[in-house]
């Protein structure tokens, strides 16, 4: 049988490789729900192309979305706005499968309005379980939601775990045989630069991945080491271990997407060309697999794999994230807020590349940490702390 899919947030890089991989596939999945923030014509074309029942946008563009469909006499798609709208498709009863792909704390709510709603839940927004990790996952374990990483990192190393590694208890220790996780970082396209150099980099430059094509945002935070940070701590809540049992590699050619050890000294890696279809369709056909138009691994041509460790002192937005995983609590989703406005004021040219930590670590020493046993606490938690990160991104401008 056929399964429907919403995509939240469509027209980003993943809402993208996921459409491909779904148009390979038409037998056995089909479109339901798009979702999209501002890139309302690209929305339109996809709507054309893929005829879903429901697409939601803000509600300043549904007026401009609706005229495009009419147009294009498409007017019998059904227009949502808001977050309401985002989590009535993400809990829709007409849908199987929720591909999670907001980037941003803007993901968490109906991400976890799928997770309740019992789906099969395809986590591409990190930033939603680095928030909410113990909740997200006690509330999938409760609703019997299927809760799979599509980040190439935690897809590698859920490749790579025993059979129901997942089911087994989760009390912070490795199990089953495991006994440390290597979560790769390529390094971003500054892994060479001094720290004076990165003083002076440019959005234009830290956006310009070598390895993967990705938005804005997880770009910098890739050029920063703040996205193996959040990855980092998705992956303690994703595979139930402390943090101190994951440990960052930097892979430059992106080839081995993570890897996982155990007691016996095995060392088992996932491997693959750097394209983002991949994980996706693991994730989709679990535990079947699916084709893609991403081509087999050829190792005569990557005869070369070279790995190292990771400068805390040029980079520290690592260090930060792992010791936001040690407070617990609240702390990550302050570092997570925090962040988001570091990295959104660089974007807009009004702090500089090496700002981007100083901005976090600030905010981490000034906003109180809780418990996070609350959606509410979480969400309060996350508005202080964007409230002290824009105060801090206002004092360095002047």
């Amino acid at each position: 049988m056929s399964q429907s899919v919403c995509i939240l947030g469509v027209t980003g890089s993943i809402g993208q490789s996921t459409l491909k991989v779904l148009q390979q596939h038409p037998d056995k999945y089909s479109v339901f729900a798009v979702t999209a923030h501002s890139r309302i014509e690209e929305l339109a074309e996809i709507c054309k192309q893929y005829q879903p029942k429901i697409a939601v946008v803000p509600s300043q563009y549904a007026d401009q979305l609706r005229q495009l469909l009419v147009q294009a006499k498409l007017d019998h798609i059904e227009i949502l706005t808001d977050g309401a709208g985002l989590i009535a498709v993400a809990k829709h009863a007409e849908v199987d499968v929720v591909m999670a792909a907001i980037v941003g704390a803007a993901g968490l709510l109906p991400t976890l309005a799928a997770v309740k709603a019992g789906k099969r839940v395809l986590l591409a927004n990190k930033e939603a379980l680095v928030m909410s990790g113990d909740l997200m996952m006690q509330a999938a374990r409760e609703h019997q939601a299927l809760l799979l990483p599509v980040d190439s990192e935690h897809n590698a190393i859920f490749q790579c775990l025993p059979e129901h590694y997942l089911q087994a208890e989760r009390n912070g220790e490795p199990k089953l045989g495991v006994s440390r996780v290597l979560l790769t970082a390529s390094g971003g396209p500054f892994l060479n630069h001094s720290l004076e150099q990165l003083k002076t980099v440019t959005p234009q430059q830290a956006c310009k991945h070598p390895n993967w094509s990705m938005g804005q945002k997880i770009s910098v935070d890739s050029a920063t080491l703040m996205n193996k940070g959040l990855e980092l701590i998705e992956a303690c809540h994703l595979f139930a271990i402390s943090e101190h049992f994951v440990t960052v590699v930097v892979h430059p050619q992106s080839i081995i997407h993570s890897m996982v050890q155990y007691v016996d000294g095995s060392t088992l890696a996932q491997m693959g060309n750097p394209d983002m279809c991949t994980p996706i369709a693991h994730a989709l056909a679990w535990p079947e697999r699916i084709q893609t138009h991403v081509p087999a691994l050829d190792l005569f041509v990557h005869q070369q794999l070279n790995f190292q460790e990771p400068d805390i002192i040029r980079f520290p937005a690592l260090k930060l994230a792992r010791q936001a995983m040690q407070a617990g609590g609240v702390t990550p989703a302050i570092l997570n807020a925090a962040n988001e406005i570091a990295v959104a004021a660089f974007l807009q040219q009004q702090i500089s590349f090496t700002a981007i930590p100083e901005v976090v670590e600030h905010t981490l020493q000034s906003v109180e940490n809780a418990a996070a046993d609350q959606l509410e606490l979480i969400l309060q938690a996350d508005a202080r702390a964007r409230d002290c990160a824009h105060q801090y991104v206002t004092q360095l401008r002047s």
